[in-house]
């Protein structure tokens, strides 16, 4: 087994301490950092994704295979500062204000990140005026994914994806919801030009919005 064949095998595994090992090793042995992304990280995610998907893998398995691939990510961006060049678009992504749940989020972020793009996470209780911020703040975006997991917080995602239309009428960006209390058919009333029910699935649709 190759030392990328090995690495791929620990992110599936979930070991992010080996995964970090191995990482540090093919950097030391001068492994072009993309190779590392596309041959071992990126496939092991898609692989997880897969089973995920079809339900051969539950949720703290998925997880443990973003953990591995946060800490591979990390090292290959303090070893090359160089590697955010290679991105293919950015994403800007943020849980709705009055709720803080990130598990979903977090999920969706990474597996972004193994697809190839710039992710600015906001984090949690995220209010409209900071989603409008960070865009404004941000011209190079490409995709705004916004979650909410509490029904309680529909009104507050509504009215960022509102506030994020009137602020960008010639739809320079796309905007993607997802979460346990949206569905389809409310993604489609508020407005937003994306839903999705898995993190797997946010990052195959994002990736059909950038030419």
């Amino acid at each position: 087994m190759t030392l990328l064949e090995e690495l791929r095998q620990s992110i599936e595994d979930g070991h992010p301490g080996e995964t970090e090992k191995l990482v540090e090793t093919a950097l030391a042995q001068q492994v072009d950092p993309m190779r590392i992304v596309e041959e071992a990280m990126m496939p092991a995610m898609r692989t997880m994704g897969e089973r995920y998907k079809n339900q051969d893998a539950d949720i703290p398995r998925i997880l443990a295979a973003a953990r591995c691939i946060r800490s591979g990510f990390a090292l290959i961006e303090k070893e090359d500062a160089s590697f955010e060049e290679h991105n293919i678009g950015t994403v800007i992504v943020g849980t709705v204000e009055g709720d803080l749940h990130d598990v979903g989020k977090n999920l969706v972020a990474l597996m972004f990140r193994s697809a190839g793009f710039r992710v600015i996470d906001l984090g949690v209780d995220i209010s409209e005026k900071q989603f409008l911020k960070a865009v404004r703040e941000t011209p190079e975006v490409q995709i705004v994914c916004i979650s909410s997991l509490l029904s309680t917080a529909l009104p507050e995602m509504k009215q960022v994806v509102k506030t994020l239309r009137r602020n960008d009428p010639e739809k320079k960006y796309k905007i993607m919801v997802g979460g346990g209390a949206v569905t389809r058919q409310l993604a489609e009333s508020m407005g937003a030009d994306a839903y999705t029910e898995n993190c797997v699935e946010a990052a195959e649709v994002a990736k059909t919005f950038i030419v």
